[in-house]
């Protein structure tokens, strides 16, 4: 059974930086496609960043040049840096692992508050 463990969240200034991991276990992970999302109070789940199996990566527009999702075969994690946050970035940000013939996982997510 694949298994998501986020972990990073925190709190932290407008302007400041975390990053965000992704573990998984259970399963193959170079066949999963890997997304981060996030949903902040009284808002539907939102994508924030995604990486395909074979690197390739797309963005929401609202974090496009502050945030870089990137992803490490080696140690089956995903990783999400964030720089320049918001106090919109505000939200518990979860870990998505998608893959051919499988369903979707998800992780129990992680909060991240920005706040002065």
């Amino acid at each position: 059974q694949v298994q998501l463990v986020e972990s990073g969240g925190n709190l932290v200034h407008p302007g400041g930086s975390l990053r965000l991991s992704c573990a998984l276990s259970g399963g193959a992970f170079s066949i999963y496609d890997m997304g981060w999302y996030r949903q902040a109070p009284g808002k539907q789940r939102e994508l924030v960043a995604h990486i395909t199996r074979g690197g390739i990566t797309n963005y929401a527009d609202s974090v496009k040049g502050r945030f870089t999702i990137s992803r490490d075969s080696a140690k089956n994690t995903v990783y999400l840096q964030m720089n320049s946050l918001k106090p919109d970035d505000t939200a518990v940000y979860y870990c998505n692992a998608a893959g051919p013939f499988t369903g979707a996982y998800w992780g129990q997510g992680t909060q991240v508050t920005v706040s002065s």
